[in-house]
């Protein structure tokens, strides 16, 4: 697996109602090498910014991130490459007609000959068992559908690394689970937030994140366990002190 290194990583933004900065993330230091590694924590608490990150999509205040050693600020473009990214509403990231044409965009750059585009576009669309969907619109999917069809967008360039953040909040149970068994049968490494802990306990590992800070970094079950703890007792995590 590529291994995904944070090194002393801190966000901050300016706001419209104060002078100093807020952090959103502070003092962050992982190294992730695992296959599947889940990453849950309260609405706010920095998730969706360490999963953003990764494939440059923000970059850091402070601090690097490096992606199989190239620096998602410097070698933004060959990160993107090797990063894919599914954002939690696939309408956000599905942008023509239908699935196929979508999945089709995302060729565009690597196959310049329209019939090897759709060929391969329907490769992926078989993979994931959506290939009798590819030309329905887009709206008249269902929201599993539709994240698989965002998801297939994203695999048709066959990344290293799947970036997914909370991509079971719109979804039923029936789809949610198409999704889960979906997931578990891809090649990529996987880091995922979610706020599903069933889905968190399919990891190898999971991150609490908690006020901008890893809370907790370990198994699955320990980690769901002191995070419904937390959570139970109304309050945070615990605060680390930054290394």
């Amino acid at each position: 697996m590529p291994a995904v290194i944070f090194d002393q990583v801190a966000v901050a933004v300016e706001t419209d109602h104060s002078a100093t900065p807020k952090t959103l993330l502070d003092a962050v230091n992982l190294q992730i090498t695992e296959r599947r590694v889940g990453v849950i924590g309260a609405n706010g608490s920095g998730k969706s910014t360490l999963l953003r990150l990764v494939n440059g999509l923000i970059q850091p205040t402070s601090g690097t991130v490096t992606v199989d050693g190239d620096d998602t600020v410097r070698a933004v473009r060959k990160v993107r490459r090797n990063v894919g990214f599914v954002f939690t509403d696939p309408l956000s990231q599905l942008v023509m007609p239908t699935g196929r044409e979508d999945v089709e965009l995302s060729l565009r750059r690597s196959h310049k000959n329209g019939s090897e585009r759709r060929r391969q576009a329907e490769a992926v669309l078989e993979r994931l068992g959506i290939r009798h969907l590819a030309d329905q619109s887009i709206y008249e999917l269902s929201g599993g559908e539709r994240q698989l069809m965002a998801l297939a967008a994203v695999l048709a360039v066959n990344p290293e690394v799947l970036v997914l953040d909370e991509p079971s909040t719109l979804l039923d149970l029936r789809n949610r689970e198409l999704l889960r068994r979906t997931l578990a049968d891809l090649d990529q490494q996987i880091i995922m937030s979610t706020h599903d802990l069933d889905l968190a306990l399919d990891m190898d590992r999971v991150l609490v994140i908690e006020a901008g800070r890893v809370a907790f970094d370990g198994a699955p079950a320990e980690a769901v366990a002191a995070y419904r703890s937390w959570c139970l007792q109304g309050l945070g995590a615990p605060q680390r002190d930054a290394p």
